[in-house]
């Protein structure tokens, strides 16, 4: 089986939309999947996501199934020292993670600020989600692996963002979310693959073989957009 999570073209936030370039990206990402084999595809309620997926359904001749559990993770509030209100569970400064080391092990959960939140159970909602779909489709949670019930070659496509691409990456690789959402960022459009891999029959465990992928980007001679990176050097009149 092979699983593509797509992020959202570069977005227009104020309106959950699309801008001007978000629409070509996403034309061109149509173009790019019109000749791949599509045997579902699940999509964010949101409005970015939603218009970054028609042009792909439409070339397709597909329809979505639409998930509120794909929305943004950015529901999950937590209250961090010395920030004046709640945030999402991610960006934490450099500083929160140099004391707190145990985000980024499998012992995230019993972090200060993150035991005070909600964001262990949310988390544990949307991989369950995750999960059902895989089992729908052949593939059932057993501990650290799957159970090939099922084994097959589908490919299963998922446009959404890239805070819930993260958790949904870490569920799948067993590590802490937060390794994957501080040090790594998925540009507009993007595609991030992940195959099934069945060494040991009925056993199976998803590689990822591809991450932030915008080749058709670069095919048509579209420059990436910024959204998603903070400024390179601070001195830089970009994002802190």
């Amino acid at each position: 089986m092979r699983l593509l999570f797509i992020r959202h073209g570069d977005p227009d936030y104020a309106v959950d939309g699309l801008t001007e370039k978000g629409k070509i990206e996403a034309q061109a990402l149509a173009q790019r999947l019109k000749n791949e084999q599509i045997d579902k595809v699940y999509c964010s309620v949101y409005g970015r996501a939603r218009l970054t997926a028609e042009p792909t359904l439409k070339i397709k001749g597909m329809d979505a199934k639409y998930c509120d559990w794909l929305r943004e993770f950015d529901y999950a509030r937590v209250v961090v020292p010395n920030r004046p209100r709640p945030c999402c569970a991610w960006d934490f400064l450099p500083e929160y993670i140099n004391e707190r080391p145990q985000l980024y092990t499998q012992n995230w959960r019993e972090v200060d600020f993150i035991k005070a939140s909600d964001v262990a159970k949310e988390y544990d909602n949307v991989c369950n989600e995750l999960d059902k779909v895989l089992k729908e489709h052949g593939y059932e949670r057993n501990g650290l692996i799957y159970d090939a019930k099922k084994p097959n070659h589908k490919t299963l496509v998922f446009f959404c963002h890239f805070g819930i691409t993260a958790m949904l990456m870490s569920h799948l690789l067993n590590c802490s979310p937060f390794s994957i959402i501080q040090n790594m960022a998925a540009l507009t459009s993007s595609v991030t693959t992940f195959y099934t891999e069945e060494r040991i029959e009925g056993k199976a465990q998803f590689r990822c073989c591809g991450f932030s992928d915008i080749s058709h980007l670069y095919a048509n001679g579209i420059e990436p957009s910024f959204a998603a990176r903070f400024c390179e050097c601070f001195e830089d009149d970009t994002r802190h």
